[in-house]
């Protein structure tokens, strides 16, 4: 009888990946992915936007080429059919630009293109293992993957920025704020730690 990999779910169930809390670990991920500006890139996109990983690997060069600081680009969130948009603020300007400049990319070249040899996009099962490898070298305990990413950007702007659940509902598209307390895994001590504050 082989023994299970605790990392591995039962087959049948569901598994909930945790956000990067960590800003030591953040930083310390795109240090190590400072060499490989495809990742860098994404890492820097899906943690600065909250966008999901699969709406990111659809993007093609073009579509963010010329883009500058503060430029937006609006596309269709293949869940839900919503429009929703991408922010080019510092963090992501300077890892498309290092990026950009990494190689001779085409406009129709997918911008996190697999390195198989075809135009194609890397999976997310590509992605959600290179998550794992990068917060697995960073010593975290727990379980990432690629929707990691989103729930990373979501869980800095509320507990270290300190942005509504109200307007990170908005942003992530969610029905309430409800569902995205819940869904970036706000724990009881946070709403605990309120009760310490006096009148």
């Amino acid at each position: 009888m082989t023994s299970r990999n605790p990392n591995h779910p039962v087959k049948g169930s569901s598994t909930i990946v945790e956000p990067i809390r960590s800003l030591d670990a953040i930083s310390t991920i795109k240090e190590m992915l400072h060499d490989k500006p495809r990742d860098l890139l994404l890492f820097v996109m899906a943690t600065n936007n909250g966008i999901r990983c699969g709406d990111l690997l659809k993007l093609k060069v073009g579509d963010l080429r010329g883009k500058n600081v503060d430029d937006t680009l609006t596309i269709k969130e293949s869940k839900t059919g919503k429009p929703n948009f991408i922010a080019i603020n510092d963090s992501v300007h300077s890892a498309l630009t290092r990026f950009l400049a990494s190689g001779s990319f085409g406009d129709e070249a997918y911008l996190f293109r697999s390195q198989k040899g075809e135009n194609n996009p890397l999976t997310i099962q590509s992605v959600n293992r290179m998550v794992k490898s990068w917060c697995r070298n960073v010593d975290l305990e727990g379980n990432y993957g690629a929707h990691s990413l989103r729930k990373t950007f979501g869980y800095v702007q509320r507990v270290h920025y300190g942005v509504g659940f109200e307007v990170l509902c908005k942003r992530f598209n969610h029905a309430s704020p409800t569902i995205t307390m819940r869904y970036l895994g706000i724990n009881d001590a946070e709403v605990i730690g309120i009760l310490k504050n006096s009148i």
